[in-house]
């Protein structure tokens, strides 16, 4: 039987008509329901009594934890067993240290060499920090209030992104200076970021040079060359007190004119192995160099990059190199920093994209190193008295 059939039919159960109830049995009910309700009330005041007074305990309980909780004595104080304050101490000396290490850095001057310096940043190991290492050194010296020039001779032209420079194609560049003859004082542009910095970039062209040069006269010193008649006449910046050259990573034409035209080398060294072997190989090449070529060119600072002082191979290279160069190695090491990698994508060295990084720090530090050697290198090559006069 479908639904609609089961709504016709009668229902099973018949309910007749409700009878009214009388008023005064009605009254008699709520009289009875509110005697309940009032006597459930009165039972309820009794419990809420009860509840209240087993809650007062707890009050007494809740202040027994709160003075057990509470520590007697100075936060401060060291634990019993602990010779120092708690764990937070490693940080707080860390910060101490770097503040101390930057009021030592900005309170030492840094004096104009007696002599122009010219440094070749050189390793045939490439991604070992040359190039990071050239601007950044040359960008703390500039802030030092000294007068300073990058020669860009790689031509992958890195170090003029980094300093900002424009470098395409149309841009006279150290190709015209050391292929075409040009003077040096045509193609500098100084640096937006740091006052006194200048450089001489970097283009593509530089690629085709190795192959230039071998048909031309004095092919080794051309750069040379070209810096001593700046020096002799100078242009607009004036005479450079540091010029630092960098290197592709490799010993083609364009490296042998950077060690000609230098007197120094300074050598960046990664903190890992193949870094020595490729040290070994720089160093037999700057002998030949200095055999043929130029014989005052010498070794005179290495400094290592990309330290990590929590592997034991960082270490143990450090402490390698600073066993066979004792007095070349800087005291100071650069330590991986992100803010360094980030630098260059801003057009900018890490000193003016972030003076209060580590990197940055160490850098100066490296730089102000590297002048204050300036009258060992001056005594041992002319004998003169270090300083101006």
């Amino acid at each position: 039987m479908g639904w609609r059939n089961a709504a016709t039919r009668e229902p099973t159960v018949t309910i007749g008509p409700l009878a009214p109830v009388p008023a005064d049995e009605a009254g008699a009910v709520d009289h009875d329901v509110s005697r309940e309700t009032a006597a459930d009330g009165e039972s309820s005041d009794d419990v809420s009594r009860e509840t209240a007074g087993a809650s007062e305990p707890s009050a007494e309980v809740s202040r027994e934890t709160v003075d057990a909780v509470e520590p007697h004595g100075d936060p401060a104080d060291p634990a019993p067993g602990q010779d120092g304050p708690p764990d937070s101490a490693p940080l707080a000396a860390a910060l101490l240290a770097e503040a101390q290490r930057r009021d030592r850095v900005q309170q030492t001057e840094v004096r104009p060499p007696q002599q122009p310096r010219v440094l070749t940043v050189a390793n045939q190991k490439g991604g070992v920090g040359k190039t990071t290492t050239t601007v950044n050194v040359a960008a703390a010296l500039a802030q030092s209030g000294l007068r300073v020039l990058v020669i860009d001779i790689d031509p992958q032209g890195n170090a003029s992104t980094a300093l900002g420079i424009d470098h395409h194609a149309e841009v006279p560049s150290i190709y015209d200076v050391v292929v075409e003859g040009d003077e040096l004082a045509t193609v500098l542009q100084e640096c937006p970021d740091v006052p006194g910095l200048w450089c001489a970039p970097a283009t593509i062209d530089l690629a085709g040079a190795e192959i230039e040069l071998v048909s031309l006269v004095a092919r080794e010193s051309r750069l040379k060359r070209a810096i001593d008649h700046y020096q002799q006449t100078p242009g607009a910046p004036g005479v450079f007190d540091y010029i630092l050259v960098d290197c592709p990573p490799s010993l083609g034409l364009l490296t042998v004119n950077a060690f000609v035209a230098a007197t120094e080398v300074f050598i960046p060294i990664q903190c890992e192995y193949y870094a020595l072997e490729g040290l070994s190989q720089l160093l037999n090449n700057i002998e030949l160099i200095k055999a043929h070529l130029n014989p005052v060119l010498h070794v005179s600072t290495i400094l290592m990059t990309m330290y990590d002082a929590r592997t034991r191979l960082s270490a143990q290279v450090a402490d390698e190199v600073r066993t066979h160069f004792p007095d070349q190695v800087l005291k100071t090491s650069v330590p991986r920093s992100v803010r360094i990698s980030e630098a260059p994508s801003h057009g900018q060295t890490v000193l003016t994209y972030d003076p209060s990084s580590s990197g940055a720090l160490s850098y100066l530090e490296a730089a102000k190193e590297l002048a204050s050697r300036v009258p060992k290198i001056e005594d041992a090559q002319s004998g003169s008295p270090a300083g101006r006069p």
